[in-house]
């Protein structure tokens, strides 16, 4: 059977599954992400394993990074799926006395889910633990670039859940291409721009709405008044978790002059107890995922100044935690995302140049400020847009289930995580429910009620 074939047919299949309704019921819903919880937990052994061989991620990451935010995520869903799935009821003008009006929560039908790389297993199943809790159907595309973990999710998942209901296709740009040309009721993708625009394009063929979480160029503000221990610490981990690659990674530093010194200072040393003297020796440290992303990376290290790290080794595509100073905003380190364990550093005398930097160019997915000054903190969230972001943090807001995640401008669209993916994967269908009793006359024609009494009720 052909490729496109196959792909109608687990579509097709799936359609069949939710038209019949099995995924409305409430207690099918609750049960499904209880199994989803179940299988993590059988299979936490093998999935050290996978992202082991994919990432060389320590065990100690994997909880963190991985696991924990999807068990996160399914009991956030389960306290709240009930109170989530009920109809919101809400007021009425004087002009629709005798009616009830309210909003359903309706599921969309079969999702794509499109995961990366950089975190295969959350990024994988974060979304669709929120496509079950909506009530739809899934069919997951992991990541080619790590095949342990992609063929560990299709076999969980293959031996958890019943394929009409959830289902994984692995493979690379020509299944993808494939997929892509089916009818599904909402993608959703997580990678870069570039192949976000792709899947957007395919998507507009069926007016298919998507959730785009894309990336950018985060940026660490460092002020004068930071706490520079804090900053340090917060920053090292954020930058280098994941060997950087991490959507909302802090891209670039842009330090205060005068605190730049004890920052770069303070960052070395918390790479070192973090790390170890020689993190290309550290087996618990993460490797870049495939050659062609680490020449990339490595091409950068000629941009300005190595103030710390800088070694690599190709053998096992690893990258140093790395610092650069010396930084223009026209290097070529500075026209895209790095996504990798390169941080570079630039310096402002003055807040506003620095936040008008930051307004000069695409929106970012996050943005982190350091600072003790309430005032300033509100004024630099106010003032730049981004997706989302902390104050004196780095990357932490993602582990909260309450807080919606997602892009603005190129950094993505949509959002997900907690109450934010039930309504992503939901349709709000509007419901007037009118009495019988009696009717309301003016808004008929060829009454006696003057047109100043309707005017008074309308306007």
């Amino acid at each position: 059977m052909e490729l496109l074939e196959r792909y109608q047919s687990i579509v097709e299949n799936q359609r069949a599954y939710f038209n019949h309704g099995n995924t409305v019921d409430y207690s099918f819903r609750k049960q499904q992400l209880e199994k989803m919880k179940v299988m993590l937990k059988e299979y936490e052994s093998h999935i050290f394993q996978a992202l082991k061989h994919d990432l060389n991620k320590s065990k100690h990451e994997v909880i963190t990074s991985e696991l924990a935010i999807l068990y996160s995520e399914i009991d956030s869903m389960l306290k709240n799926l009930r109170q989530w799935m009920q109809p919101d009821k809400v007021t009425n003008p004087i002009t629709h006395k005798g009616s009830k009006s309210y909003i359903m929560k309706e599921p969309l039908g079969v999702i794509l889910v499109i995961a990366p790389w950089n975190y295969p297993l959350q990024l994988s199943l974060a979304p669709v633990i929120g496509a079950i809790a909506a009530g739809n159907t899934v069919i997951i595309k992991p990541s080619e670039h790590a095949p342990h973990t992609s063929e560990l999710v299709a076999e969980m998942i293959q031996n958890t859940f019943d394929s009409s209901f959830v289902t994984v296709v692995q493979g690379a740009k020509v299944e993808t291409e494939a997929l892509l040309k089916q009818r599904f009721d909402h993608i959703f993708f997580t990678g870069g721009a570039a192949i976000g625009k792709i899947v957007m394009r395919a998507a507009s063929e069926f007016l298919t709405p998507v959730t785009l979480e894309l990336g950018g160029k985060s940026p660490a503000i460092v002020d004068e008044d930071a706490n520079i221990q804090v900053a340090a610490k917060r920053i090292v981990w954020g930058k280098y978790t994941n060997a950087g690659q991490t959507c909302v990674a802090p891209d670039y530093i842009l330090v205060h002059e005068k605190a730049k010194f004890k920052l770069l200072k303070a960052m070395k040393k918390y790479i070192k107890s973090m790390y170890g003297k020689d993190p290309l020796q550290n087996d618990a440290y993460t490797r870049i995922i495939h050659e062609g992303h680490f020449d990339r990376l490595t091409n950068f290290l000629s941009n300005g100044t190595i103030v710390h790290g800088g070694e690599f080794n190709r053998d096992t595509l690893s990258i140093e935690p790395t610092i650069l100073d010396k930084i223009t905003w026209d290097e070529a380190i500075m026209q895209e995302e790095i996504f990798g364990p390169i941080l570079p550093v630039l310096t402002y005398t003055n807040i506003e140049d620095a936040l008008y930097q930051i307004k000069l160019r695409e929106k970012p997915l996050a943005l982190y400020y350091f600072g003790e000054n309430e005032k300033m903190q509100q004024q630099v969230m106010e003032y730049v847009s981004f997706g989302g972001g902390a104050i004196n943090d780095t990357i932490y807001h993602l582990a909260n289930p309450h807080l919606p995640f997602g892009g603005v401008g190129t950094s993505g669209m949509g959002n997900y995580h907690g109450k934010a993916s039930f309504d992503t994967f939901s349709h709000q269908k509007s419901i007037m429910k009118q009495t019988t009793k009696f009717d309301i006359p003016f808004r008929y024609p060829g009454g006696k009620i003057s047109s100043n009494i309707v005017k008074k009720f309308l306007t």
